[in-house]
């Protein structure tokens, strides 16, 4: 008798939990805080909680819940903590994910918990194949290499040295690079791969100048710019005439006006400037300065269009957050955001969204990247090519 007592005790203490969980969803935040990448987590962050503050914290009769991880973009901390987060917190949905191991450590756990797993900063095109739970509101680097080599080849530059990040997104970006630039007729004339940790670009540098480029192609992860500039200035390239070019990572908004004048000039090819021209943007802008005295860059629109697909397929699928319905709800999603239209590939789960090239230029004693082309509806070109 007293088993069969314990026992409906225990079903009704579940049945309780299950209730309460139907009620909040929760969101487990994965980004780095600290070390290298800490300004693509603390963009990200901001921007959900600015997202909320003008959203309210319940959609569908649900309360959302944030439980913020610092993973330091470690990959062996993000499948520690998303592991946490789905057994101990019972979280509805892992998003976040600062850099590609990030995102493809945790893949495994999303297809096992069946959980999406929303990808808001992590470039590398193979990412959403990793899991079928898998859903980027961010980028991919190919999408945007591409385009500055068709740019480049077009735009009388003959010879490139290339300085990219010794992991996938660096391997993605000068791959996609080198085959349209060199399909234009350019030449790449050195090759220089950095390590991802603390790199010391400096003697790198003095490589690429030796090799006299018309321009240099650089991809560095979001938050390593400002350092790239500063030694591209005091190694004095800037004053040899070398161009800056490059998928627009390296000339992040966070860290553009502390790069000072050398910066000015540099042509990149991206998704998102704080620049662009339109209402939704500008009031985007102005609201991020006020609650965070900062600019906002790639990746807090990144956030914010992560935050906004999970609010809108709770939404759309009637309150229901199980995986599957959150994953069939977010597929062929299309909205309006601060960076311009963009929409969710129902075939491969991955970003469609303009690519702009954009110029750094000073406007009223700031610099900011000024977009003069605009390339619409980018699918990412390394799984159109499959």
């Amino acid at each position: 008798m007293w088993q069969a007592a314990a026992g409906v005790a225990l079903l009704g203490g579940f049945a309780l939990t299950a209730a309460q969980a139907q009620e909040s969803v929760k969101i487990g935040l994965i980004v780095p805080m600290t070390g290298g990448q800490a300004s693509t987590g603390q963009q990200i962050n901001n921007a959900i909680k600015l997202y909320m503050q003008k959203n309210g914290d319940t959609v569908a009769g649900k309360k959302i819940e944030i439980i913020l991880k610092d993973d330091a973009a470690l990959p062996d901390n993000t499948k520690r903590l998303a592991q946490e987060l789905i057994v101990n917190d019972k979280v509805n949905v892992i998003a976040g994910f600062g850099v590609t191991p990030a995102a493809l450590a945790a893949a495994p756990l999303a297809t096992q918990a069946k959980i999406p797993e929303v990808v808001m900063a992590a470039g590398t095109s193979i990412i959403t194949e990793r899991s079928p739970y898998i859903v980027r509101t961010s980028f991919t680097l190919a999408q945007s290499s591409t385009i500055i080599g068709d740019w480049a080849a077009k735009n009388g530059i003959k010879k490139v040295a290339t300085l990219t990040s010794d992991y996938a997104p660096g391997n993605d970006a000068l791959n996609f690079f080198k085959e349209h630039f060199t399909a234009g007729g350019g030449q790449i004339v050195e090759e220089v791969k950095v390590p991802l940790a603390n790199p010391d670009f400096a003697p790198f540098l003095q490589r690429m100048k030796d090799s006299k480029p018309d321009a240099v192609f650089v991809f560095v992860p979001a938050g390593q710019g400002g350092n790239f500039m500063k030694q591209y200035a005091e190694r004095g390239l800037d004053k040899s005439g070398i161009k800056v070019i490059g998928p627009g990572d390296v000339m992040d908004d966070d860290l553009l006006n502390n790069m000072g004048d050398a910066a000015l000039g540099a042509v990149t090819a991206h998704l998102y400037s704080a620049a662009h021209p339109s209402a939704m943007n500008k009031e985007f802008v102005a609201s991020y300065k006020k609650a965070f005295g900062s600019r906002p860059g790639f990746m807090a629109v990144s956030g914010y269009d992560g935050i906004h697909l999970i609010y809108e397929a709770i939404k759309k699928s009637g309150g229901k957050v199980d995986g599957d319905s959150l994953i069939a709800a977010m597929k062929g999603m299309a909205w309006e955001s601060p960076r311009g239209p963009i929409s969710i590939d129902p075939e491969t789960r991955d970003i469609v969204q303009n690519i702009y090239i954009r110029e750094v230029k000073k406007v009223d004693g700031e610099l900011y990247n000024i977009e003069f082309a605009t390339f619409e509806n980018v699918k990412d070109p390394g799984k159109t090519k499959k």
